[in-house]
């Protein structure tokens, strides 16, 4: 009887799990790919994740790790086990999401988003500096044999020697590199890095290429008419053509009612709650402005809440060319490895679009008109605004982490 089956093996979390199944002639069922089934059973949708007899079930690839591993690889006594757990702690909650934060957009899995890339790569290689730093006089992270701290750190490693590491980097981390070549050559991770080069160059980020419109054939030249009679002196010229706007939302003319620069001020000035908020509800004109709910489409990609909050700081700025149709206010909450992103903003006119695509990953959004005369929209977005107060997602109440202001 099968000892149970292993989903999401193709993962990178997944790859030790796959190895160590493989290396102990485990009895372990590795399926082919995750289906809705599978989905089902895990509603996070986080892989690796393994089932066992009786419906036994485990999520978390250190779990699966820890569960189908030879006890060999847990260190001599209590102390070692500590630091086998410390390091394979570090690895996933502080090396695998600045790595997934910088790799994903260089292949094309999330927005590209330049300053979000160069401080996750940042944030990369401290944590590689303390393996580092630790390597200059030991063989291995814990202990004198290979445990599971150096195979479950090293098999979260792929992702960067495929995208983010070259040869300039890799000159600069000799004891590491010396310590990850001897870790993938063991029987666990063997199959994984069997196929395994190092990188010359970092991959770089490409932009899609816009497909150029086909040209129109030319015409056939028609014949020179006959020179035309020079007009009359006192002809009038022809009018000038006429300018066309900087901004489609010019063509909206100026707010009657509702001032956007008097708003900003007492925003920035007065106590939310107390005074700008008021202001705001007396003074608001629905018939020129529209609240718009704008929502990260990608939350479940994002890591750490500094990261995030880069991120949203990194879409306000390039929104700066409607900087004269939008105010807007940002936050991002939750914790680490488990936050969204979530904005209100002020629009000149009905609809969002003109005053969005400014930013090139204004797409990377959902937009949701807000009806301020509905008590539960205006609630929402005074919340927003003010930052005090859990947002809450699918009846959950999740702290402001951070937030971004847009004005």
């Amino acid at each position: 009887m099968s000892q149970g089956t292993l989903y999401g093996a193709t993962f990178s979390r997944g790859f030790l799990a796959k190895g160590l199944i493989e290396q102990f002639k485990l009895d372990v069922n590795i399926a082919a790919e995750v289906d809705a089934a599978d989905n089902k059973a895990f509603p996070l949708a986080k892989f690796p994740a393994f089932i066992g007899p009786k419906g036994f079930k485990l999520t978390e690839s250190l779990a699966v790790d820890l569960y189908l591993q030879d006890h060999k690889l847990l260190g001599k006594n209590d102390q070692e086990y500590a630091q086998i757990i410390r390091y394979a702690s570090l690895a996933t909650s502080e090396l695998l999401p600045a790595v997934s934060d910088a790799f994903k957009p260089l292949a094309g899995r999330a927005p590209y988003n330049r300053k979000l890339v160069l401080d996750s790569l940042e944030y990369a290689d401290k944590v590689v500096a303390i393996l580092e730093a630790r390597l200059t006089d030991y063989t291995f992270l814990v202990g004198e044999r290979i445990s599971l701290a150096d195979l479950y750190f090293a098999s979260l490693c792929y992702r960067g020697f495929q995208y983010l590491w070259g040869a300039e980097w890799i000159s600069q981390h000799p004891n590491f590199i010396r310590w990850f070549k001897t870790v993938i050559a063991h029987p666990a991770l063997v199959s994984t890095y069997k196929s395994f080069t190092f990188l010359e160059k970092p991959v770089e980020y490409q932009p899609a290429k816009k497909e150029k419109a086909p040209k129109a054939p030319k015409a056939a030249a028609a014949p020179k008419p006959a020179a035309a009679p020079k007009p009359a002196a006192a002809a009038e010229e022809a009018p000038a053509e006429e300018k066309k706007p900087k901004h489609p939302l010019e063509l909206l003319g100026k707010s009657t009612k509702f001032n956007l620069d008097d708003w900003k001020r007492t925003y920035s000035n007065e106590d939310t709650r107390e005074k700008a908020l008021p202001w705001l509800w007396e003074h608001f004109d629905a018939s020129e402005w529209s609240v718009w709910r704008v929502d990260y489409k990608y939350n479940d990609e994002l890591t750490l809440t500094f990261m995030s909050n880069n991120l949203l700081g990194g879409f306000f700025n390039r929104l700066s060319g409607s900087t004269k149709y939008l105010f807007g206010s940002g936050v991002v909450y939750g914790e680490n490895n488990d936050n969204g992103i979530v904005c209100v903003f002020l629009v000149r006119g009905e609809k969002h679009e003109p005053a969005f695509d400014v930013a090139p990953d204004w797409e990377s959004y959902d937009f949701k008109k807000l009806d301020i005369s509905n008590p539960e929209d205006k609630t929402f977005v005074e919340d927003i605004f003010a930052w005090d107060k859990p947002v809450i997602v699918n009846g959950v109440a999740k702290e402001v982490a951070d937030g971004k202001v847009f004005k």
